[in-house]
Order: structure tokens, then sequence, then C-alpha cells
């Protein structure tokens, strides 16, 4: 099947669709607003974007583990490249989110900017031919995606305009829809499914759906990883595009409702650690101490020492005073003395439960 510009010439709101669409938005909706309960959204950002940048490598067969991803966001060496790879995802996501913020547009060059930080190269959009989809257990191609560079160029500069022009269709049907013509674009050389994973949730920003980047569909990718590439797949040789955007509103749906009580759990943990400090370290309880602890799992004195403008010493006796009460578990890596917020460390690993 030969791809063709956007949009699409069979309107895809089917009566399922807008029905499944419906309880899909109803669920995003309940995600952005429960986020607000943590004031500062950072927290929520560097959990989140951690877990997605993390699970969406992990569809291209890129394996870490979420202690390795704490450490590296501590930026200590020696980390694993899969390690790396999933860092340069964080990267480029956020990048992604500065520009939209800031240009309130996605263009050609933005996604190319975030291919290339992936792929921490500058190789840009395919020129030579011969790039072809093949299943991974067959090596059988299934699909062959545009081969000459000005083709893709072109297919680029519509599905560009597509994303930002505005139209009548639902957001998160135009979602499932830009997903499948930029992965069926395929227009770098590697980095397409991370690329294409990002631009969903961008496009739900720039779409006013969600404030922050906090809804992220690779755990649920992962879970019925046959289901997206079939669905994708049949999208091309049989036209089946209702069934492919039921797929993609299904995993909106529930990848927000398991979101919302990632968000909710996180929100208890800040909430019973807040009373614990107040009641039994009272001396050093504030507001800013608790959201350092839940900044990121792994907590050192500098980052006390910035966040609460003290002295090394008094920061020392502050995290000494925590682990004695059980809140934060002392690690040495190297030679720096690390402590782990134990219980939000254990929620995170946990991930999104579907």
């Amino acid at each position: 099947m030969k791809l063709t510009n956007l949009p699409l010439t069979t309107p895809p709101e089917t009566q399922k669709v807008l029905k499944k669409a419906i309880s899909a938005n109803r669920a995003l909706a309940k995600l952005n607003g429960t986020a607000k309960i943590i004031p500062n959204q950072n927290i929520l950002i560097n959990a989140l974007v951690l877990q997605e940048a993390k699970d969406s490598s992990e569809i291209e067969n890129i394996i870490t583990t979420h202690d390795e991803l704490f450490r590296a966001g501590l930026d200590i060496e020696s980390v694993t490249n899969e390690t790396k790879e999933v860092q340069h995802y964080r990267e480029a996501l956020l990048r992604g989110y500065e520009i939209v913020e800031k240009q309130g547009l996605l263009l050609k060059r933005d996604i190319i900017e975030m291919q290339g930080i992936l792929e921490q190269n500058d190789a840009g959009v395919r020129q030579q031919s011969g790039t072809v989809l093949r299943n991974m257990a067959t090596g059988e191609v299934v699909f062959e995606p545009p081969q000459e560079y000005e083709v893709i160029q072109e297919l680029l500069s519509n599905l560009e305009q597509y994303i930002n022009e505005p139209n009548d269709i639902d957001p998160l049907v135009n979602m499932a829809i830009i997903h499948y013509q930029f992965e069926s674009i395929h227009p770098f050389y590697d980095g397409n499914g991370r690329t294409g994973r990002i631009i969903n949730i961008l496009y739900l920003i720039l779409k006013g759906l969600l404030d922050v980047p906090i809804l992220y569909l690779s755990s649920y990718i992962i879970q019925n990883k046959a289901d997206y590439y079939r669905l994708l797949q049949e999208v091309r040789t049989d036209d089946k595009m209702e069934e492919w955007i039921l797929y993609m509103l299904d995993g909106v749906e529930q990848t927000s409702l398991a979101t919302t009580n990632l968000i909710q759990d996180i929100h208890e943990l800040m909430h019973e650690t807040k009373v614990e400090i107040k009641s039994e370290l009272p001396k050093i309880y504030s507001k800013d101490l608790v959201e350092i602890l839940f900044m990121h799992p792994y907590t050192k004195i500098d980052f006390l020492v910035e966040g609460l403008d003290i002295y090394r010493d008094t920061a020392g006796r502050y995290l000494n005073k925590l682990k004695a009460l059980g809140i934060v578990e002392e690690v040495k890596i190297k030679n720096s003395k690390f402590f782990i917020n134990t219980k939000l460390f254990e929620r995170l690993q946990e991930g999104l439960m579907m």
C-alpha cells in the first residue's frame, strides 16, 4: 500500500471510535486534574519521564533497571550503554516539551532535532534507499517505507501541517493517526519508534489536553506489543484504521487511569513523610525538604545545601536524622554518600499497574 498524504480519505470517527474517545478523554482529563495535587510539577515530570524513557526503550529491546537509571540521573560514572540511551530519550523528550511550550508548534525541524538527541548523531532524514521493516522472528519483509528522500521530506512536511493546523477530529483520534503516519514514513535510519512515542505526548500538550508531559503509552504497548505491531501492519495491508485507533484510545484510557493511581500514591507518600517529619523532627521540617526527598529517589547532601540554603554539616545532620527515622537509607557509590527514599523507590519500581 502506497503511503498518501493526510488527511485520511475515509472519515476516522466511526461510532465505535467516538464512543471510545469519550471514555479516553474522560480518563485523560482526570489525570490532568489529579496531577495538580502535587504543587511541584517537577516531581512528577522527573518520576514519569524516567519511567517512559525506560519503557519506550524497552520496546526497542534496550533494557536497563530503575536503579541504573536513578544513578545515571546523578551523573555517576560507569553506567551501562543501555542506560545512557535511556537518558538520551529523557533528554530528547524534555527538549521537545520545552520547544512546544515555547513556540506552540511542533515542526519537522524539531522532530529531527529530538531524533538527533536520541541517537546522538546528525544523520537526519534517510537519504539512501534500502530500508525495510522485517518480522523479528522470521526475517520476512513486512513493509517497505518510502525510499526516495524527496518523498520522505514531502510526507514529513504534510505531517507537520496536519499536526499544527486545527481540524474537527478529536485530538486523541488525531494522535493515533499521526503515530501511524510517522511510523509508516519511518523517516530515520534509527530511533523512529521512540521518536514517534515522544510525538504522542507532545501532541497532547500542543492540543491543551495535558499541562505537563505525564502520559506515556509505552507501558501499555509493552503489555500489548504483538497487537501494536500487528495493528500497525493491518492498517497498511487491510486499511484497518478503526481497529488501530481503538487500540490507541484504549491505551490512553488505561494508561491515564494507571498514571492517576501512581500520582495519588506519590501524593500519599509525600503526605505520610510530611506528617512523620513534622511529628518526629519538627525542628528540621519544611515543605521544601519533603519536596527535595521526592524530587529524585536518590538524595545527596548537595541537594539539601542548594535547595534549603544550609551548610553541608547541617544538611548531613538532617539526612542522618531522616535515616535514623527510616525515611531514607544510606548507600555509598564510589566515594559519595547517597540517601534513598526507599518507599518512593519501591513505588516507582512497580511502575504503572494496569
